[in-house]
């Protein structure tokens, strides 16, 4: 992972990161210049610094020696790492003067004290933060997008990819310029306290919370505890800023207590008669989904009612930075899906008969998995339904019973094909095995995947869909792109 920029001023000086991270230099001579941060060697280019992670499986300071050949210019090292091997640091020194060497008791912490330290440097820059259980990162494209509309395109900056964790939201900060407006930043969690470490980063005024799920609950154990990691994400709201959470979340009022800036409740459960205007038009199904703000039709292009309510927290966001209601339809209506989620395509697969895939093959948890069901429910495209769903990773304890209860939403539905992938989807199966054209596969091989591609290609009819559902690890891009390897693509929304 690596975050760059291009201009030529150090990123920290020497005062700045030493005093920034609490560390202290090991080679007092070594000037302080760094461009770039990386915590991957292999990313390391000229004037980087490369912070070493050390991890469950991997200890990053045995890779310094490609770092420095690749062109590191600044170095932190765990003081622990340094007692125990200080001959090899020291020849480190001498065999590259130029390269500043700085002892921190944590390089993990060192990277976010040091993006910390960074991220103060922009006072002007407006700051906002998005998490949730699901809906992160498309919220946070609509939400970029509308602000560009606005600030401007080369004045917003954001999150890129997935860098949105302990390691991600720091290097993303670092992409931060002086020509900067506002920055968007996505924040994720795979532990407990993650997001209030990267909160303290970013300290941003104005902070969204999609919604309070069951992801990650066989991390952290119940939603309440969700709720409670989540909210920290609001921790720096100073009064002049803003948080914004779902009016129908029974956690709005737990994640907002204390919150310093105004509490913005966003949905159609949100009364608030000093706020706009917004109404439900219709819901075109692949098409996404029209409203009106303030009167102002706007297409959004994105299908389901949980892409409408991420909406609606960017609307509400966009209200109180002063963006205006053309600039907000002018954002939503150029939105994209993102890709593996809910990313929607018309192919060709036989004698002229033209079907639907939707992919959503990114991240799979209950809450996702749960809202891809009701949309596809919804859908009427005029044909038939094929659902090829693979496991839902990190639920531990829970994830029986949530793959237990996918099947009861299964069953309801009555899909006419259904295909599971994975040893936890058993669970999901023995609740609809009966139903005809049900298959479950232990493996997520390519010997499976070709099976199940064989079978969609010789059943599907003319306006099918099929459906592509499963956490990232289970490879489901796999039969997407085995799919498109016999078939052409005939238009994407």
């Amino acid at each position: 992972m690596k975050a760059k920029m291009l201009n030529e001023e150090s990123l920290l000086t020497k005062q700045e990161l030493v005093s920034g991270v609490n560390g202290r230099a090991l080679n007092e001579g070594a000037k302080c210049y760094f461009t770039s941060v990386a915590t991957d060697s292999r990313n390391v280019c000229k004037d980087c610094m490369f912070v070493p992670l050390v991890g469950e499986f991997q200890n990053g300071h045995k890779y310094i020696p490609q770092a420095l050949e690749n062109g590191a210019s600044v170095v932190l090292v765990n003081n622990h790492e340094f007692e125990i091997n200080k001959a090899l640091y020291e020849d480190f020194a001498k065999e590259n003067p130029s390269v500043l060497f700085v002892g921190v008791e944590n390089t993990l912490y060192g990277l976010q004290a040091a993006a910390e330290k960074y991220v103060e440097k922009f006072a002007d820059l407006t700051k906002v933060s998005i998490t949730g259980s699901s809906g992160k990162t498309t919220t946070k494209e609509m939400m970029v997008s509308v602000a560009k509309q606005h600030y401007g395109e080369n004045e917003v900056v954001h999150t890129k990819g997935n860098l949105n964790s302990e390691t991600g939201l720091p290097l993303s900060v670092f992409n931060i310029r002086k020509n900067h407006k506002i920055g968007v930043f996505e924040m994720g969690m795979n532990r407990e306290n993650e997001i209030g470490e990267i909160s303290k980063v970013l300290k941003s005024q104005y902070g969204i919370i999609t919604n309070i799920g069951t992801a990650h609950i066989g991390i952290l154990g119940s939603k309440e505890n969700i709720a409670r990691e989540k909210r920290k994400s609001l921790d720096y709201i100073p009064p002049t800023g803003a948080a914004f959470v779902p009016a129908n979340d029974e956690f709005a009022d737990f994640c907002t207590e204390n919150v310093n800036g105004k509490v913005v409740k966003f949905g159609d459960e949100n009364q608030d008669k000093g706020r706009w205007s917004i109404q439900f038009i219709r819901d075109d199904g692949l098409f996404g989904i029209t409203f009106k703000i303030n009167g102002v039709n706007v297409k959004l292009p994105l299908g389901g009612e949980h892409n409408y309510y991420d909406a609606l927290a960017v609307v509400e966001c966009a209200q109180e930075l002063g963006i205006s209601v053309q600039e907000i339809k002018a954002g939503l209506e150029s939105m994209r899906s993102v890709s593996g989620r809910m990313e929607t395509s018309k192919i060709e697969v036989k004698d002229g008969c033209e079907i639907n895939i939707i992919k959503d093959c990114y991240n799979a948890n209950p809450d996702s998995m749960g809202k891809l069901l009701d949309f596809v429910y919804k859908l009427e495209t005029g044909g038939r339904k094929f659902l090829v769903l693979a496991d839902m990773k990190e639920l531990g304890a829970e994830s029986k019973k949530a793959h237990e209860e996918i099947g009861r939403r299964i069953y309801d539905m009555n899909p006419e094909y259904i295909f599971l992938v994975g040893t936890e989807m058993k669970a999901a199966y023995e609740i609809i095995k009966n139903r005809p054209n049900v298959f479950w596969f232990e493996k997520n091989s390519d010997d499976v995947f070709d099976l199940i591609v064989k079978t969609i290609n010789h059943a599907v009819r003319k306006n099918d869909t099929v459906v592509l559902k499963g956490s990232n690890s289970m490879n489901l891009e796999r039969v997407y792109d085995k799919i498109h390897e016999s078939v052409r693509v005939l238009q994407g929304w």
